[in-house]
């Protein structure tokens, strides 16, 4: 049985009028993503990125062609038919994350459906905090975001883009703001997301990131460049791994034949090794067995102990 099409986009031209100048910044764009795809949409500044986002996520209009949502025309909607499709059918990821920030996890993940007269407010609650944790914020439910991290705003973020249980996921930049690591953990929530068959789409700018996705499209001064399949998708799985373990994937490896100790990862590292049952006398002590870039262990250090990537 073939999957439905969740977003057809047919034609599509978006003109501005600049002074004298009209600017063409989408030229006969034309592309179908169907249920359970996870794209990445790509494209350097000026590609006509931004203008597409506007108008997957129905915040704005194409100028002539035809765009439909979950097979709902939109071209022809006013600004308030609009805004309830939105509602109903998109949840927004942001790069910045978009929380209100004196309100809790769970007050932030509830705001979609204060827009949604057919959801009580204890149905509310009792899906807000399902959203909350399937990405990992059972024990976060009533944190304020400022007592958050990043990486955890995001999740909230993501929580309350599915508490609508939307038919696509529209996610801006959304690991723009975060480190590696981190950017990593959030990436492994929309491949788990997508392996339960939600729709994702990911604009971006990064490259790396549609080695994540299954499907990938570039834009170029408002056209399709490149439309492909991934059939060697980056799988991002989580691991657990005892200090000693750390610690002597540490001794093995090639980082730890370098030539000088940064204090500063030495500390850190015993620290974490001592109290997780370790003995500072099996821990890697002399130069010749950390890593040159001293303050990259730490970072690699977190990263074993969560992540391992798998293309």
């Amino acid at each position: 049985m073939e999957a439905n099409n969740i977003i057809r986009v047919e034609d599509v031209h978006r003109n501005f009028v600049v002074g004298d100048e009209t600017v063409r910044a989408l030229r006969g764009v034309s592309f179908t993503i169907k249920e359970g795809e996870f794209v990445t949409i790509m494209g350097s500044s000026g590609s006509g990125k931004s203008t597409l986002l506007n108008l997957l996520g129905c915040l704005d209009t194409p100028t002539s062609g035809e765009y439909y949502l979950d097979e709902i025309s939109v071209r022809t909607m006013d600004v308030n038919r609009r805004a309830t499709l939105r509602n109903r059918k998109i949840g927004f990821v942001f790069q910045s994350y978009n929380l209100l920030p004196k309100t809790t996890a769970l007050e932030n993940v509830e705001l979609p459906l204060f827009y949604n007269p057919e959801v009580s407010s204890s149905e509310s609650k009792k899906r807000a905090k399902a959203a909350l944790e399937a990405v990992g914020l059972a024990d976060r439910i009533n944190h304020r975001s400022n007592q958050m991290s990043g990486g955890q705003q995001q999740r909230v973020a993501i929580a309350r883009a599915l508490v609508n249980n939307p038919v696509l996921i529209l996610a801006d930049e959304a690991t723009g703001n975060l480190d590696t690591r981190t950017s990593y953990e959030i990436l492994a929530l929309f491949q788990k997301l997508h392996r339960e068959g939600r729709t994702i789409v990911f604009v971006t700018h990064n490259p790396e990131i549609a080695s994540f996705s299954s499907r990938n499209i570039v834009l170029k001064d408002g056209r399709i460049i490149e439309d492909r399949n991934n059939d060697n998708i980056c799988r991002l799985k989580k691991i657990r791994r005892t200090a000693d373990e750390l610690c002597k994937s540490f001794q093995d490896s090639p980082q730890g034949h370098s030539q000088q100790q940064d204090p500063f990862v030495a500390h850190n590292a015993r620290h974490h090794h001592r109290h997780h049952g370790g003995n500072n006398n099996d821990f890697p002590r002399s130069g010749s067995q950390v890593l040159h870039q001293g303050r990259d262990f730490i970072h690699r250090f977190q990263f074993d102990q969560y992540m391992a990537c798998e293309c």
